[in-house]
């Protein structure tokens, strides 16, 4: 699948997903089969996994440095995802891209939420929800990435953020990556083809 034609612009997608659903490896496959589309690089405050990239996958700041783009009034929306964990789209991010192609953003859900609000003209908002807690759980423990707490944390945020699913524009449950990927190009093609 490939873009034929773009025809709208200043269009913005957003992409969100309790932790460990699948929306980052949604957002890849997409990125591949719909490449006309910006991606929106987030800042952070969280250190880097292993493979990732400093302005590719997240601009990793310091605590002090991304309370200075708060105060700067650089963030469009920004929230403190986790204790201390700060995640933000930058203003210049959006005003780079929007005039000239579709952007793609990857966000928390209360994020997604606030700049959906802000924005909700031009946007496509696609909620990515894992097929039951337990496989949600199942991809955290093989991701590695968590400790104990930091695992019973992130689900207990699941349960609240699952609550926001039915007020985005579009669900797609990951329970088949490839289909998932499928589903959410098609979704994207769709919205910019109106």
């Amino acid at each position: 699948m490939r873009f034929k034609r773009m025809r709208k612009r200043n269009a913005l997608i957003i992409i969100t997903a309790p932790s460990g659903a699948g929306k980052t490896s949604i957002l890849e496959g997409v990125r591949k089969l719909l490449p006309a589309l910006h991606y929106a690089v987030s800042v952070t405050t969280r250190a880097p996994r292993p493979g990732e990239t400093d302005g590719h996958d997240y601009r990793f700041v310091t605590a002090a440095e991304f309370q200075q783009l708060i105060q700067e009034d650089k963030l469009v929306e920004y929230e403190e995802v986790y204790p201390g964990l700060f995640y933000g789209t930058q203003r210049s991010e959006l005003a780079r891209a929007c005039d000239q192609e579709p952007v793609i953003l990857d966000l928390d859900v209360k994020g997604a939420t606030c700049l959906n609000k802000q924005l909700s003209d031009t946007c496509l908002t696609i909620f990515v929800s894992p097929p039951s807690l337990a496989t949600l759980k199942r991809r955290l423990v093989h991701r590695g990435t968590e400790s104990e707490a930091s695992l019973e944390a992130r689900l207990e945020r699941t349960n609240d953020e699952m609550r926001y699913a039915d007020t985005f524009d579009e669900v797609v449950v990951n329970n088949d990556l490839d289909k998932a990927v499928a589903q959410t190009a098609a979704l994207i093609q769709n919205y910019l083809a109106q």
